[in-house]
């Protein structure tokens, strides 16, 4: 059949419009968006068939797309995800999961009024951060903080309240970039503080921050390294060092964690990433970190240090412009309330938990994954096998975790339209591709998610087979 005459065997979109099948689902969608689903597959349609994708139009073809484009647009495009890749902090799927009990504990707050600003002890105006002041300081051991909301917006409000016309000394290797084009240089032009680079790239000593100092330093900025590596003839000045230079000079020093990490990593195989009171007792003045990387809770900016130094950030007016909101005020209390015990930071958080969880842990689930989907048939291809997953969200570069997959396959078809599938399915599954196999990596699935990824595959198997 020539291309027109497909393209004339097309329906109109009042036909389809007025077909019984297609009113009855009307009720998930208004009726301006369902006119706009089904154009979409019709549009969809005409664009294969010029292309010769298609060799034919089926009604029965046409009605199930739309009702698979239409049950997608009900749904929203912001929808929970299935993260099956094994990176544990990803950033572009949210970065980090909350605990139960933090999910609750903001519809508690979010679904009627709250003391945000009112202090029920002294019935007047109170102040937000005062919700978290106290955890903070209990959990860190600094003198005081604030959250903003998040870390870019953290150092952003440092810079242009303790140093906006003068200039911060930082290594030239810790001018980083992170996501986005995020960086550290273009942050410190916008806080109106002037950069001065000191040391190379792969070196900076204490002598070339001393020599940088001058009556217009306003601080010694450090910046840990932590989405990347730099390896072989480095190095770097401790922060032990530089805050004893800041001391004698009379300079505060500020130091950007990125990822801030309550819970020491070390003592289960992950080096590399500073425990935030630790750094705290070294002496540091201001510390800052993201609230929804290795502390595992929501997207925010958190400031430590002494005291007279928060509050002149406290007090700058960027402050309201960045400050963090109610629902992000609850959950980052009710986190902050699970580390108050250890031992349920390890248990609780999804995101410490991941990182810790052992990999024959992760192996029966992978394996539990496989048997639901075995049939015998020849053109499905799973296999169990060993591999690595990654912190990622900038946390813990260069360490791989090492995890069982499930790697996946049908024979003749491509594996990039089987990844497309799932994620575009419902639920929404994202997995990676290695090796013309897509690789399932059950570290970051969570246990009440099983069912539901199987049954994503399993739409997908019987799609081919």
């Amino acid at each position: 059949m020539d291309k027109k005459t497909l393209l004339r065997k097309i329906p109109s979109v009042n036909e389809i419009l007025n077909m019984t099948e297609v009113q009855q689902w009307f009720s998930l969608l208004p009726r301006p968006l369902a006119v706009k689903a089904i154009r979409e597959v019709l549009e969809e349609l005409r664009t294969g068939i010029r292309s010769g994708k298609y060799r034919d139009v089926r009604l029965e073809d046409i009605l199930s797309n739309v009702e698979k484009n239409i049950r997608f647009l009900s749904e929203g495009s912001f929808r929970p995800v299935i993260n099956a890749t094994g990176v544990v902090i990803h950033t572009n799927l949210g970065r980090a999961p909350l605990p139960v009990s933090v999910v609750q504990r903001i519809v508690e707050i979010a679904r009627g009024y709250s003391n945000l600003e009112y202090s029920l002890a002294e019935g007047k105006r109170g102040e937000r951060y005062d919700h978290i002041r106290g955890l903070l300081k209990d959990l860190t051991g600094a003198e005081d903080a604030i959250a903003v909301n998040n870390n870019a917006a953290a150092v952003l409000l440092c810079l242009s309240a303790l140093a906006r016309g003068r200039e911060v000394v930082v290594s030239r290797g810790e001018l980083v970039e992170i996501g986005g084009a995020f960086r550290i240089p273009d942050v410190m032009k916008q806080s109106g503080a002037v950069l001065k680079e000191v040391g190379t790239t792969n070196k900076t000593h204490l002598r070339d921050y001393e020599e940088a100092i001058n009556e217009e330093t306003a601080l010694l900025l450090k910046v840990h390294q932590s989405n990347y590596r730099i390896i072989g003839f480095t190095e770097e000045v401790p922060i032990e060092e530089l805050v004893a230079l800041g001391r004698r000079k009379n300079i505060p020093v500020m130091f950007d964690l990125g990822s801030g990490c309550f819970v020491d990593l070390s003592e289960y195989g992950l080096q590399g990433e500073p425990v935030v009171r630790d750094i705290i007792k070294k002496g540091v003045d201001i510390v800052t970190f993201s609230g929804d990387k290795l502390l595992g809770g929501p997207q925010a900016g958190i400031i430590l240090g002494r005291r007279e130094l928060i509050r002149e950030v406290a007090r700058h007016p960027l402050t309201r412009a960045v400050r963090i909101d109610k629902l992000t005020l609850s959950a980052l209390q009710a986190v902050l309330y699970l580390y108050m015990d250890t031992e349920k930071v390890k248990e609780e958080i999804p995101v410490i938990r991941m990182l810790l969880q052992d990999k024959e842990i992760i192996k029966k689930r992978a394996q539990k994954i496989i048997r639901a989907l075995k049939d015998n048939n020849k053109r499905v291809f799973l296999k169990l096998q060993q591999d690595y997953s990654q912190a990622g969200g900038g946390s813990l570069p260069g360490i791989s975790m090492p995890t069982y997959v499930v790697a996946f396959r049908i024979e003749g078809i491509p594996v990039v339209e089987i990844e497309k599938l799932l994620r575009m399915g419902s639920p929404a599954v994202v997995a990676r591709i290695k090796e013309e196999a897509l690789i399932i990596d059950p570290r970051t699935v969570d246990d009440s998610e099983v069912a539901l990824l199987v049954k994503a595959l399993k739409e997908v198997i019987n799609r081919f087979v």
